[in-house]
């Protein structure tokens, strides 16, 4: 395995700026997101409220940031969208609306969930995104070949490592870096599912962050959604997290296609 460089740590504050275009979707729980007004209404929250003040944030600390964004949420929301590149964040790809692959009925209709969500990001931003992120964290067998044929770069979806590594195929390399994550590490079960406060969060992370620098893993990738960190105490964590972060030596905060370019490099 390739090693990161040892003298930094890197930190990945990803967002899946979902908005409600789950709404209709079903998750990994086999539970449908009804489509109804109060449903939308709290992904709305995202765009409309949960989004600048994570970007003012980033801003007060000149942190450039990920966003992966569903093809639908570049559609509705092309301002929100169009300001996140503005300011130097990365724009990656999270599905057309939040599709789970692994449900998806043929091969097909995979092929056209990747065409229409790059399609969707590329006419809002002007550029074609290098990375990807399932929504559900759910691949079908397609979606490893689907990332080679549409020239990713970078996937942020598998959870079998805690530090980066190159996918392989029954021992071919794909040339795709895989920038893992993790459900603890990921705050709609923090805070949606478990429903913890603020406070728990913050030690909940804190603790996996600062185990991982003992143990010499450079490498965070937190997963967030505006609709959920979004909310104002969470927000206080947030700044809080990025505070004690910073005054660990070597600490950096990248975007994720920096680190897969570095990773690759190396």
């Amino acid at each position: 395995m390739v090693k990161l460089n040892g003298k930094r740590f890197n930190v990945l504050l990803t967002f899946d700026v979902d908005a409600d275009s789950l709404v209709g979707q079903r998750g990994t729980s086999g539970q449908w997101v009804v489509d109804e007004p109060v449903a939308h209404s709290k992904g709305r929250f995202g765009p409309r409220v949960g989004l600048p003040r994570i970007l003012n944030l980033l801003d007060k600390y000149s942190i450039k940031s990920t966003f992966f964004v569903p093809g639908w949420t570049a559609e509705k929301y092309p301002d929100n969208v169009k300001e996140i590149a503005q300011k130097g964040h990365e724009i990656a790809a999270h599905g057309y609306k939040h599709e789970s692959l692994a449900e998806v009925k043929s091969p097909e209709d995979e092929v056209a969930i990747f065409i229409k969500s790059i399609e969707c990001l590329k006419a809002v931003v002007g550029q074609k995104p290098v990375g990807f992120r399932a929504p559900f964290a759910t691949f079908s067998r397609n979606t490893l070949t689907n990332l080679e044929t549409y020239g990713f770069k970078y996937d942020s979806s598998l959870m079998d490592d805690d530090q980066p590594y190159v996918i392989k195929v029954e021992g071919r390399s794909t040339g795709l870096v895989e920038l893992p994550i993790a459900w603890l590490l990921d705050d709609w079960g923090i805070f949606e599912t478990h429903r913890r406060s603020p406070k728990e969060a913050f030690d909940i992370l804190m603790s996996e962050f600062q185990a991982l620098y003992a143990a010499g893993v450079p490498y965070f990738n937190l997963t967030m959604h505006p609709q959920v960190t979004g909310r104002a105490s969470r927000m206080v964590m947030l700044e809080g997290l990025i505070r004690t972060m910073r005054r660990r030596k070597g600490v950096t905060f990248r975007r994720c296609a920096d680190l897969a370019n570095d990773f690759c490099d190396e």
